[in-house]
């Protein structure tokens, strides 16, 4: 009998510990979906064209101004010579033949923090960037900068239906474990009940239990989650460049939380059902 028990008990750990581990995942995208956005949002480029005229040293003043600006991520100089270079791999080393005076000017290549980086923002960027003497032209790519807000906008709400069904199943499961495994036990329950025990009495034990096979699930999917980041960390380093690690203890703290509200609550409510059954109803 005590054998059937741990077994049982083993197997409803291993069961909650698996369904934890979604919740760990499912958390770990949603505390993450705003670095995922901002990371895809400070790659985009914003190209500030100086004029011909303009001197290296006058760009790189102006580069200094702009990198104190709210809306400034970093900066890149672009000398007409690396432009030059740059042009030449594209188009082939006699493109310059045509001109008798390199067309490349020196620029500025900027990203923007994220909060910057929409339609109507850009064009305020652009307007007062361009109010520069030294300044001929700021370019970006507006239909890159409309697709790409609105396959975000998409991408969050299908990993929004996505996480919040998860989450459902994650508690469907958890309540239909700690459902089998205390209905298990309901002939002790219907015993306790006949020499008098209070539902709060009864309760208490099952409820300790209960927060201890919570806490005990929770763990080993904490451990099997940050096992999990570190495998992937390791084969897909680029990908952490998105991801903040630094959250992970944010996610460890809504394991361990998910892990015991979800075990008691649902052990509350089917102890104090199988209280109240008749002798008769414990059969079926």
């Amino acid at each position: 009998m005590r054998r059937r028990l741990v077994n049982a008990y083993l197997t409803s750990v291993i069961s909650i510990s698996l369904v934890l581990l979604l919740i760990g995942v499912a958390s770990f995208l949603i505390v993450n979906a705003k670095s995922v956005s901002d990371y895809f949002k400070e790659n985009m480029q914003v190209s500030v064209m100086m004029k011909q005229t303009v001197s290296e040293s006058a760009t790189l003043k102006f580069k200094e101004k702009l990198d104190k600006e709210r809306y400034i991520k970093s900066s890149v100089y672009i000398s007409k010579e690396q432009g030059m270079s740059e042009m030449a791999q594209m188009l082939g080393e006699d493109f310059l033949d045509v001109f008798e005076v390199s067309p490349i000017p020196a620029s500025i290549d900027i990203t923007l923090n994220a909060d910057y980086v929409s339609a109507d923002s850009l064009e305020v960027i652009k307007a007062e960037i361009g109010r520069s003497s030294l300044v001929d032209e700021v370019v970006y790519q507006r239909s890159l900068v409309d697709a790409l807000n609105a396959n975000l906008s998409r991408i969050s709400l299908i990993m929004g239906v996505f996480i919040a069904l998860m989450l459902f199943i994650s508690y469907a499961l958890i309540n239909n474990t700690i459902r089998l495994s205390v209905f298990a036990r309901r002939f002790t329950i219907h015993t306790m009940k006949l020499v008098g025990a209070t539902k709060s009495f009864i309760r208490a034990p099952f409820l300790m239990q209960s927060a201890f096979q919570g806490l005990f699930a929770a763990l080993i999917s904490i451990v099997v989650l940050v096992g999990l980041l570190f495998f992937v960390r390791s084969e897909f380093e680029q990908l952490f460049e998105v991801f903040k690690v630094e959250l992970l203890m944010l996610v460890i703290g809504i394991v361990i939380l998910s892990g015991l509200v979800l075990c008691v609550v649902s052990t509350y409510f089917v102890v104090g059902k199988l209280v109240s059954l008749k002798k008769d109803e414990l059969y079926y």
